[in-house]
């Protein structure tokens, strides 16, 4: 009984330290955050937030979500390989009344970080921007 409980303790710690050292998918972003400024309503405006995946593994996006109707997502579909480069591109069309705005774009991945936001701002203002 001793000797069976030895092996699994043993089988349990080389199986823990094997996992510890490796690391997960994880984004690292230029920036989470980005402020349009006053844009006109009715009139598209796009962002691209762009990222490295800093882990060891694939990084995977499964979802993008916008907060409404207005904001639409699109993102890097293949796998991310360690080191390599992808996107998160956001178009946002404004409509309805001027006002400031403050949105979430939300992303489900692989990553240790399962869930992600990021914020696009601004203000919604009638007529042209200069």
């Amino acid at each position: 009984m001793k000797k069976l409980i030895l092996i699994f303790a043993l089988i349990l710690g080389v199986g823990i330290t094997v996992n510890a050292q490796t690391k997960p998918a994880e984004f690292k972003f230029d920036t989470e955050v980005h402020d349009f400024g006053k844009i006109a309503l009715n009139k598209p405006v796009v962002y691209t937030f762009n990222f490295t995946n800093i882990g060891e593994a694939p990084l995977i996006i499964s979802k993008v979500e916008t907060t409404c109707g207005c904001t639409v997502g699109e993102y890097t579909k293949t796998p991310v390989k360690s080191g390599e480069k992808g996107f998160v591109k956001v178009t946002l069309t404004p409509s309805g009344a001027p006002l400031p705005f403050n949105k979430g774009i939300t992303l489900t991945s692989n990553a240790r970080t399962t869930t992600k936001v990021l914020i696009i701002k601004g203000e919604y203002v009638e007529g042209n921007t200069k």
